[in-house]
Parts: C-alpha cells; sequence; structure tokens
C-alpha cells in the first residue's frame, strides 16, 4: 500500500503547498513522508522524504517491485505512464479513476442496477487510456501518443457510496478489486499512530537535516512499537503500549 502524509514545518526551508497567504503573512514550508508499507505487517517497507510540493507521482519512480506484486494507491498517483511500465513488468496495481479521465469502453463484462444499502459491483468494463510517454530524462513526449489497456470496476458500498477502481489485473474478481482498495485504510491508521503518538508537531532542529533525522527517528521508533506490541500479544491499542512505556515501573 502507498500513501503520504504531509507535515506543516514553522520556516519555509522546504516549500510548503497551496496559496500564499494574504497581506504580510508568508506561507510556512512542509515535507511529505511518501511511505510503502506491507498489507500484512501493516510497518513501512520503503519510505522517501521530500518537499510538500513534490507531486505525489514521483514517488512511484523510486519503487523496485518485483513482478506479480500488487499495490494498492489512491487517485493522487495516478501516473499512466508507470502504469504502462507496470504492465509490462507485470507489478499489478489498483486504484481510484480521476473523474477528468478520458477513456474509451471496449468491452463491458458485467452490468448491474444499483441498489439502495447493498454493496455490489456495478459495472466491469475494459477500457483503453490514453497518454503521452516520457523520455529517458523524465520529460513528457507531447508528440506521442500511446495507448495502455485497462481495467475500470465500478462499485456501491453498504453506505450507497460510489466508486470507480482502476487495474491492470484481469485474472482478479471485480469484487477483489474493490477489497484490495479498502484494505488501502490500513496506511492511514499507520499516519494517524504517527501523528498521535509522536512529536512531529513540534521540532527539535531548525535546519532540514535536523528535521530529516526526526522523521526517521519517528517511523523507527513507530516500528520498534509495533514489534513491542506483536511480541507481547497484547489486545491494547498502540497509544496504549506507548504510554504504557514511558511510565516508571512503581515497583522499580
Amino acid at each position: 500500500m502507498i500513501d503520504s502524509t504531509t507535515i506543516r514545518l514553522f520556516s519555509d526551508i522546504l516549500k510548503g503547498v497551496g496559496r500564499n497567504p494574504k497581506g504580510d503573512g508568508k506561507k510556512k514550508g512542509g515535507l511529505k513522508v511518501h511511505i510503502l508499507i506491507d498489507a500484512v505487517q501493516s510497518v513501512g517497507r520503503f519510505v522517501k522524504i521530500t518537499a510538500a510540493k513534490v507531486h505525489d507521482k514521483n514517488f512511484l519512480k523510486s519503487l523496485e517491485l518485483i513482478s506479480h506484486s500488487m499495490i494498492v494507491f489512491d487517485k493522487a498517483y495516478n501516473y499512466y505512464h508507470q502504469f504502462a511500465l507496470w504492465t509490462s513488468q507485470q507489478v499489478y496495481f489498483v486504484t481510484r479513476l480521476k473523474k477528468n479521465a478520458v477513456y474509451e469502453v471496449i468491452e463491458v463484462k458485467r452490468n448491474h442496477y444499483r441498489k439502495k444499502g447493498k454493496a455490489k459491483v456495478l459495472r466491469d468494463e475494459v477500457i483503453e487510456l490514453s497518454y503521452h510517454p516520457e523520455n529517458e530524462n523524465g520529460k513528457r513526449q507531447t508528440k506521442v501518443l500511446k495507448k495502455i489497456c485497462l481495467r475500470k470496476v465500478c462499485y456501491q458500498d453498504e453506505k450507497n457510496r460510489y466508486f470507480e477502481f482502476l487495474t491492470n489485473n484481469f485474472d482478479i474478481s471485480a469484487e477483489e478489486v474493490a477489497f484490495l482498495y479498502k484494505k488501502r485504510w490500513g496506511i492511514e491508521l499507520l499516519f494517524k499512530k504517527m501523528k498521535q503518538n509522536f512529536q512531529l508537531h513540534y521540532f527539535y532542529g531548525e535546519n532540514e537535516n535536523a528535521i530529516r533525522t526526526q522523521v526517521w527517528c519517528t517511523l523507527i521508533a513507530q516500528l520498534l512499537m509495533t514489534v513491542i506490541q506483536k511480541i507481547a500479544q497484547k489486545k491494547s491499542l498502540f497509544s496504549c503500549s506507548v504510554i504504557n512505556k514511558n511510565k516508571p515501573d512503581k515497583h522499580a
């Protein structure tokens, strides 16, 4: 599973995102922590820290994935050129389709009507997307247009929310596509643990290296606490484990 979280900084040493404040205000800096986690172990496998202004899709270029891997991420990472490379390498993905995506429907495999309060696959299609490939330097070749064949799954959950998923895997069922994307919530919980249990709202240093070091220490501490929690086989919440480890033993 892939996602990122943005951490606002007190200075502009790393470029932030968003509009500049009105008046004499100054836009604060920020950094972005991109992370790939194992869906089973729920711990980081690969982490990259960038300035907040760096687009999420650039993180995908840094990944080294083996054939038949399955990765899940949200639509902020839509990157058709990378999707084509993964497809040629037999690396599979599940994401959401952007609303402004332009595509052509090649084949409709399933088509069902919506039913209120019932989770079900509404449509399973084979689509063709057009994209501009990139050269060796990472620049788009605007005069070249290529096409990639992907799969679009339309799904409604039990709360009547509508989703459009995109994948390059044609072997799994449409229900499995929806299930895999639902598993992506695990990485959101990881970021929640980090921000609730560790001091990422206050930094001890005022330079970029100090900030990056503190973020890495937080990720290491989070990993160690997860290991301790699993070894102890306690049912207590992660936050309770952190509190109990910091609390002195009255018998000591």
